[in-house]
């Protein structure tokens, strides 16, 4: 029943309602309003859980400590830290605009927390709760959340022939599991012919794909890679439903007003409270077995996704370079991919 724990934990979240996890009740401070918090917290006393990668903004937890920003750090509920001031405290990409009061007091956090900030990153919400709170609307374990991988419950749903500019010969194949409205897709190129197909693993990029952002590579490097598989004769193109990484497209427009103010993108999202990189490659794996492929070569730059589609089972023949120019408004990304991430560019 972990799934459907999790899908419902997930749903309540997004919805604003509050969930019980482990022994402690949590309400997301992003989704929260003036009344779900005073029914959620009738004293106004509930302490706001935070990750430790936002609190060592904050000064709250040393270097060391923060080396892991998914884990949890307890900050106790001040007179004055309202809901306002709670999301001010959560929200890293509003600090130059709300400057933050002080000081804050941490206190030890609870069973259960470490699984809510992993929680927030599913339901793609800011990794910050007032805990300790009434009226759950859903319930979710540990054990549910580190047995829900929705990997192995993604099927093939349907498939259609979809002639696309640089590549005539193409069929889109649509992928989904019963607990995501995310439906992942692979675009096959060409037609088998004996050999390894040639594979690139695109994570969605509403920005680059779509409005063709000049921030990062995302949109060239899709074109890129349906003209390169084509050259091949024969591939597939994955399209996965991963946006920012993996924490979803409003954490990365967050990320953005992050690197506007200075930082890079690792530092951006660890400033947010997640992983430098969130995306589950074992999602690509299943895909291609399930299009009965299992040695492919690998169209990317990037090492850990050769790794964990060989970790999945799947073996790689090849890793083909993926070399595209910067731009003047890509250069430091495309550096910080290089210099901090372990992209061979």
């Amino acid at each position: 029943m972990s799934d459907k724990s999790v899908a419902r934990a997930i749903d309540a979240l997004r919805r604003g309602w509050p969930i019980a996890i482990e022994a402690m009740t949590v309400l997301a401070v992003e989704n929260a309003t003036d009344a779900s918090l005073a029914d959620f917290d009738a004293t106004g006393g509930a302490p706001v859980l935070i990750s430790a990668g936002r609190a060592a903004t904050l000064k709250l937890v040393n270097q060391l400590a923060a080396a892991d920003p998914e884990q949890p750090v307890l900050v106790d509920r001040a007179p004055w830290l309202d809901l306002s001031g709670a999301v001010a405290l959560a929200d890293p990409s509003r600090d130059l605009a709300t400057p933050l009061k002080g000081p804050f007091r941490t206190l030890r956090p609870p069973p259960g927390a470490a699984a809510a900030i992993r929680l927030a990153r599913l339901a793609g919400l800011l990794p910050a709760f007032f805990i300790g709170g009434a009226g759950a609307e859903a319930s979710v374990t540990l054990a549910d959340l580190d047995g829900h991988n929705g990997a192995h419950r993604l099927v093939l749903a349907t498939r259609a022939r979809l002639p696309v500019a640089g590549a005539e010969d193409a069929e889109v194949v649509a992928f989904r599991t019963p607990d995501s409205t995310d439906e992942h897709v692979a675009l096959l190129i060409g037609q088998p012919n004996g050999r390894p197909p040639l594979v690139r693993l695109h994570s969605e990029c509403l920005t680059g794909d779509v409005f063709g952002s000049l921030k990062c590579d995302c949109g060239p490097q899709l074109s890129h890679a349906i003209a390169a598989i084509a050259a091949s004769g024969w591939g597939i193109l994955l399209y996965l439903r991963q946006e920012g990484r993996g924490i979803g497209l409003v954490n990365k427009l967050r990320a953005y007003r992050l690197q506007d103010q200075g930082f890079d993108t690792v530092d951006a999202n660890t400033r947010l409270g997640f992983a430098v990189d969130a995306r589950d490659f074992g999602v690509a794996a299943r895909m291609l077995h399930l299009l009965g492929q299992d040695a492919v070569r690998v169209l990317t730059n990037n090492p850990a996704k050769v790794t964990a589609l060989e970790a999945a089972g799947v073996t790689v023949v090849e890793r083909v370079p993926h070399h595209l120019p910067a731009n003047p408004h890509n250069a430091r990304y495309l550096a910080t991919k290089r210099d901090r991430t372990g992209h061979q560019l």
